[in-house]
């Protein structure tokens, strides 16, 4: 865990370790009743939110893409393998907002005004304008536009060791945006957005869906939870 850094309290532990399973916080229950309307509008909604989305945005990438290859020497986007539902892995993509080899000493859990961060990253983090291309995965169908953020292996293995919940995560769909995201985001260690992610596949629905897009909304114009 050496390699991991996040702060958490002993009290946090308690609360995610206390969960009920057979009521609040067990997905099945809840993945098995999921209606055929939800699963319509979702499929749906993914796929046309995603083309809107990639085609009012478009110019937005292509200047963005500029100012990267200006600012430092190196590829566009990047690119990472993380677990996606059901623990298969996925390749996503996002616009490169950090130097090049920013990990060459191994994988490092993002902190507060990271030195590795560029000054076109830290802008498009905080708009969450380098998570554009993953749009390409929701249309991949790797990802959904709401779900709880895909996750690295390697971290994923590291908190499960704490709390096996964590793996509860992938059986879902993860998403572009969450009920964690609009909650704190990078600003609540991994347990309390583990809290927030089952507390969003154990209530799946249209209604709140829709809930977490216009919240997303604020928090990408107040720059929340941002890293």
């Amino acid at each position: 865990m050496e390699d991991i850094k996040y702060s958490t309290s002993s009290d946090e532990y308690v609360s995610i370790n206390s969960f009920d399973l057979t009521s609040n916080t067990k997905p099945e229950t809840t993945l098995n009743k999921k209606s055929k309307l939800y699963i319509m509008f979702n499929f749906t909604f993914d796929i046309l939110f995603s083309v809107v989305l990639l085609l009012t945005t478009f110019p937005i990438m292509i200047l963005f893409a500029i100012l990267i290859k200006i600012e430092s020497n190196g590829p566009v986007f990047y690119s990472q393998v993380r677990l996606g539902k059901n623990n298969k892995q996925i390749t996503i993509y996002k616009f490169r907002s950090m130097k090049v080899n920013a990990e060459s000493e191994g994988p490092v859990w993002a902190n507060v005004n990271d030195y590795r961060v560029t000054k076109i990253g830290k802008f498009m983090r905080k708009t969450r304008i380098d998570e554009l291309p993953q749009l390409y995965n929701v249309l991949k169908r790797d990802m959904s536009i709401v779900g709880p953020r895909p996750e690295r292996e390697f971290f994923v293995d590291e908190f499960m060791k704490t709390n096996q919940l964590y793996g509860y995560r992938t059986k879902v769909r993860p998403g572009l945006t969450g009920w964690a995201q609009v909650n704190g985001g990078y600003d609540i260690d991994p347990f309390e957005k583990l809290e927030k992610d089952i507390y969003y596949i154990n209530n799946q629905s249209i209604i709140f869906d829709l809930k977490i897009i216009i919240r997303t909304v604020f928090v990408v114009l107040s720059g929340n939870g941002a890293r």
